[in-house]
């Protein structure tokens, strides 16, 4: 039985799992509360076919700090692993 988050996470479940395969709170919260995030087949371009500028837009959404220094490679890296 999944532990009640509140109603900030809509998927306690899903939180649990992604917290105990090591994700950060932020990380673990914002994919459980996506809709359809297990659902495959999305429609978002890989992270490497994405332009410098759209990876500075996702960095600046998901809150990474110095993204705009970040070079593509790296921006990729730290959004993956955020």
């Amino acid at each position: 039985m999944a532990k009640d988050h509140g109603k900030q996470i809509k998927d306690d479940k899903k939180y649990e799992a992604l917290r105990d395969e090591g994700a950060s709170k932020e990380k673990a919260a914002r994919i459980a509360n996506t809709p359809n995030a297990g659902k495959k087949g999305g429609k978002a371009n890989n992270l490497e076919e994405r332009t410098k500028t759209e990876l500075t837009k996702e960095g600046k959404k998901i809150g990474i700090e110095g993204y705009s220094r970040l070079n593509k490679k790296q921006s990729v890296e730290r959004i993956r692993n955020h």
